[in-house]
């Protein structure tokens, strides 16, 4: 073991000893207000930075998985209870539970999904601001009266669905934990989430400092394990009303299937393949940032990653060698660097698969402006699932780099010759999550983005998101919706109240449509 692995490991023991996730026996589960270990196999963590181990533990299992649920059942109703408003001061002072710990929580996820430092402070940050935000909508979420033609009063509120199930992924797990659990609870649900095995401690850390700042016991909950035990105990498990799923298509489509078969509905958040349209009068410097941040912020690891860099053809070779500079010059390095820009891919398979389609691109005739290795000037001891920056030109839209979601920091660049054309090739994927037009036209960029199929379209910007404007897509990119109202609103259930209010009320046979 070299030393920079035995640090980040001693580093590790560190941080969860401090959260009380002892090392040693390593309780990796917050279920009913407590920290409770595994009961199934070992799973074992590799550091991404150098590909050693990190440290182990056990599959949830089932079992965990009934005990969570009974222990949601429980929560959700003593949080139903409270007032309204009662539940928003609740979660307000809940988020204030972090305080103090925020440095601790981005050093353990740096350290485990192979982050930079510095964006895991950001997603801190961020973990606090969907609280509040969600807080606030607790007391406002307002039903509406129907003028029904009858002699009805006939109200409609939104009711939670009592427990629901939640799986976040690998590539931002405090984020995505903090973006689905605050418009869960906010709504009046209990929640079962499973993180990914691959990157399990910040969500039971977060769980259990929002504990500690005053929401019930039970209502939150996590367990860690793997999809095919404690992922299928989760979707299959009666007591669970629905779904939510933020990860790849292919695991999606069978989220769903498990949910379809119980007549569970579900939210999926899924991949992408975003095409960033850049016309040739557009600001260019501002434009060339702007694609570099979209595709080699996380690595490329982001579901809305501007992957498909689509070029008018007059500035084409002119971005694309700006782009293939501003690459080489971005700091690749290890996650507790606070100079580091871009980190490692979080894992050995996500690395082969990467490394894998770069390798087919090339094979199908495409050209590297720059990229496609590890990256030079790495220490000795940074062994681990390191892919340099990588700009690909001569690319059809036909070839699997160009369909496919790469998910590394990979972008493929795309002549075109005219608006139609533009949209065209942009629309031209199974995936619909987002996509960016740069042009100083205004017409024209409002023009285009509106005949873009993307649940999220910028102009003359990139990867601007905020807890307060909804966030999902079409196609293979899922569908529902999470943050807004519009998220607030996929975890509660319209409920239609009809009241008599005729002196001599009479009963219809059948649906009545006249005056009673």
């Amino acid at each position: 073991m070299n030393a920079l692995s035995q640090h980040a490991q001693d580093h590790l023991a560190t941080l969860l000893e401090g959260f009380g996730l002892t090392a040693t026996t390593l309780l990796s589960n917050w279920v009913d207000g407590g920290l409770v270990a595994g009961e199934g196999d070992v799973i074992t963590l590799t550091n991404p930075a150098t590909g050693e181990t990190l440290v182990s533990y056990r599959d949830a299992g089932a079992g965990l998985i009934k005990r969570a649920t009974q222990a949601a059942q429980r929560g959700q109703r003593e949080w139903m209870a409270l007032t309204a408003s009662e539940r928003g001061r609740r979660m307000n002072a809940a988020i204030r539970g972090l305080a103090g710990h925020e440095e601790a929580l981005a050093q353990l996820e740096s350290v485990v999904a192979g982050k930079p430092i510095r964006d895991c402070r950001a997603e801190v940050g961020k973990v606090r601001e969907m609280f509040e935000y969600y807080a606030g909508w607790c007391d406002k979420q307002h039903g509406e009266v129907i003028p029904v033609p009858t002699s009805h009063l006939n109200y409609v509120r939104h009711v939670p669905y009592g427990v629901v199930g939640q799986i976040t992924p690998w590539n931002a797990p405090m984020f995505t934990c903090a973006w689905q659990l605050a418009p869960a609870i906010a709504a009046g649900n209990g929640v079962v989430l499973k993180p990914s095995e691959l990157t399990p401690f910040s969500s039971v850390v977060i769980a259990k400092l929002l504990e500690s700042g005053g929401l019930p016991k039970g209502l939150i909950n996590i367990v860690n394990g793997l999809g095919k035990s404690t992922g299928a105990a989760l979707t299959d498990h009666p007591a669970i009303s629905k779904l939510v799923f933020v990860g790849s298509p292919q695991s999606g489509r069978m989220i769903a299937e498990a949910g379809a078969r119980r007549l569970v509905p579900s939210v999926l958040e899924l991949g992408g393949k975003s095409a960033n349209i850049v016309f040739a009068d557009a600001k260019l410097d501002e434009a060339v940032a702007g694609a570099q941040a979209a595709i080699f912020a996380a690595a490329g690891q982001s579901c809305v990653a501007g992957s498909r860099l689509l070029i008018e053809r007059p500035v084409f070779e002119q971005v694309t060698s700006r782009l293939a500079r501003a690459a080489e010059q971005i700091s690749v390095g290890l996650p507790n660097d606070e100079a580091t820009r871009m980190g490692p891919l979080q894992n050995h398979r996500q690395f082969e698969q990467v490394t894998r389609m770069i390798d087919a691109a090339v094979a199908a005739g495409a050209t590297l402006l720059t990229g496609g290795k590890r990256p030079e000037g790495l220490p000795t001891e940074a062994q681990g699932y390191f892919i340099a920056p990588t700009v690909l030109v001569d690319v059809t839209p036909d070839m699997e780099i160009a369909q496919q979601e790469v998910f590394g920091p990979v972008l493929v660049a795309m002549a075109f010759d005219n608006e139609n054309q533009a949209i065209q090739l942009a629309n031209e994927t199974r995936f619909g999550l987002a996509g960016a037009v740069w042009s100083q036209d205004v017409a024209r960029a409002h023009r285009v983005a509106g005949q873009l199929r993307a649940g999220t379209v910028w102009i003359n910007s990139y990867k601007a998101i905020s807890v307060m404007s909804p966030f999902g897509g079409f196609g293979d990119s899922g569908f529902g919706r999470s943050s807004g109202l519009d998220g607030l609103r996929e975890y509660t259930v319209p409920q239609s109240v009809w009241v008599e209010t005729a002196p001599e009320a009479s009963v219809a046979f059948g649906y009545g449509s006249g005056v009673g």
